[in-house]
């Protein structure tokens, strides 16, 4: 018997114990939101991030990528990495293993953080 080749590419790391394989197609990127917690002000309240979400861009790293996405039977590179840290609009939200994610098109990705 023949052993399968275990694909680290576009592996998605969901636990450092654990791996859950998920591989976007085509122009598709998962995406870990990286979010903030509570701010603290001087008088001790902590006011949730939600308090003050403005429903725009939001930061992300990169988890996995697709392959890319064909024009004129030319298949056309990802422009992002996994591992970079990106800003990006919106995506369909996932839950993988209790922590949640958002597969977005590359199109949606609107730069990538240095």
């Amino acid at each position: 018997m023949k052993k399968m080749k275990e694909i680290k590419k576009n592996t998605a790391s969901v636990k450092s114990d654990e791996k859950v394989v998920v591989r976007p197609l085509g122009d598709r990127v998962l995406v870990r939101e990286l979010k903030k917690e509570g701010e603290k002000i001087v008088s001790g309240i902590i006011i949730p991030e939600s308090a003050n979400e403005d429903r725009g861009a939001r930061k992300g790293e990169v988890v996995a990528v697709g392959p890319g996405k064909f024009d004129d039977g030319v298949l056309v590179p990802m422009g992002v990495k996994v591992g970079e840290r990106v800003l990006f609009q919106w995506g369909d939200k996932l839950t993988i293993d209790g922590e949640e994610y958002e597969m977005v098109a590359e199109s949606s990705i609107l730069a990538i953080i240095r």
